[in-house]
């Protein structure tokens, strides 16, 4: 065995599927293992713009996509991805073949299945990891060739083949770990807030979303006697969001902006309730963190994931979330009034969201990736 542990990554095209990885990475520098990694990606993923930001070698390969549903608008687009999916392969034989890994960690996807294949093929461990509570399609197609799954919730081992159960083994999904150390007193002060009423914090992504955007900007008038919001909304909405018109008295918490970056962890650590996307890390993070949650999934998503996620929360007490496709202001603001009117069910709600979370998720994820690689810890 090599005395420095050489780590293949894979994985991207999101921040669900890439910052886990990072996250794995940075907790095998932490406890100070010697090793190389390679990252395995897409030229046009975001893995592409972290890897350069963190000084991580990277590699892109073609892939495509494989579509449920493929429908006949999509027929050139579908043709051209049976051709890129082999040639995807090819590239990442080649990768995988010269870098000789001890190890392949994949995050899921569709460029992961490319690596995959070849981490069988050149007989090398892989562990994959899947963070939603639907296992996805990628996954579903690498967990036959995977050494070990990793799981982030125990409920995903029903949509695993059953040929593949005895590899799983349930880690949680790796979460940054400076969002556990905020600080309330830090949000209050940077923007300005008040102990007269609780505190929301919306997120919609670091893009913003268009359908929470309109039902925040609805349901303002109706909320802000009983709350102050500090709401992500994105770069394209901030102008739109700060030009809302509001009563003198309450125009002072309402605090539009346009990105949330290293300010995230206070804002959690502030917030008494969250009103989000049920994204697979935006549930690890609220079940890390403990915070009570109105949750809008994206519909339709691949399986139907965010709903999934959203139910989950739900079924344990931690989160009320809106599951209709399209849902109004009313209904929002019916959800987050009992919420608003309680704090004991802000309470018990935290304490279920917190029961789910996992925040050794990255030390445990690590530890499957040095036993599959037979390194010493």
């Amino acid at each position: 065995m090599s005395r420095t542990l050489r780590l293949l990554i894979t994985g991207g095209g999101t921040g669900g599927h890439t910052y886990p990885a990072l996250t794995t990475l940075s907790a095998i520098q932490r406890r100070q293992v010697a090793h190389d990694v390679l990252w395995v990606g897409t030229a046009g993923g975001l893995e592409a713009r972290i890897t350069t930001e963190h000084g991580i070698p990277f590699k892109a390969i073609t892939t495509g996509k494989l579509r449920r549903r493929p429908n006949l608008r999509e027929l050139g687009t579908n043709l051209a991805d049976v051709f890129r999916i082999p040639v995807g392969v090819i590239q990442a034989v080649v990768h995988a073949a010269r870098y000789l890994p001890d190890v392949v960690l994949s995050t899921g996807g569709y460029v992961a299945v490319p690596i995959g294949v070849a981490a069988k093929l050149i007989r090398r461990p892989l562990v994959m990891h899947e963070q939603t509570t639907v296992v996805g399609l990628a996954n579903r197609m690498l967990a036959r060739l995977a050494t070990r799954i990793a799981l982030s919730h125990e409920s995903s081992l029903e949509y695993l083949p059953a040929s593949a159960r005895d590899k799983a083994v349930v880690t949680g999904n790796p979460i940054r770990p400076e969002l556990l150390h905020g600080s309330q007193a830090a949000a209050y002060d940077l923007f300005g807030l008040t102990f007269e009423v609780p505190l929301i914090y919306v997120t919609g992504g670091a893009q913003g979303s268009k359908q929470i955007n309109t039902l925040i900007a609805e349901i303002l008038p109706g909320l802000l006697p009983h709350a102050q919001v500090v709401h992500q909304c994105g770069p394209a909405w901030i102008e739109q969001m700060r030009a809302i018109q509001l009563p003198p008295e309450l125009a002072d918490r309402y605090h539009p902006v346009p990105y949330v970056g290293a300010e995230l962890a206070d804002l959690y650590a502030a917030a008494d309730v969250v009103i989000a996307r049920s994204g697979a890390g935006t549930v690890s993070e609220l079940t890390a963190v403990g915070r009570p949650s109105v949750l809008i999934p994206l519909i339709p998503t691949g399986g139907d994931e965010q709903r999934k996620n959203a139910a989950y929360l739900v079924s344990a007490g931690a989160a009320r979330a809106l599951l209709e496709p399209r849902p109004t202001a009313d209904l929002l603001l019916a959800e987050l009034m009992p919420l608003l009117a309680d704090p004991g069910l802000r309470g018990s709600m935290a304490d279920a969201a917190r029961k789910l979370g996992r925040i050794d998720a990255a030390d445990v994820l690590c530890d499957v990736l040095l036993d599959a690689a037979h390194w010493p810890r």
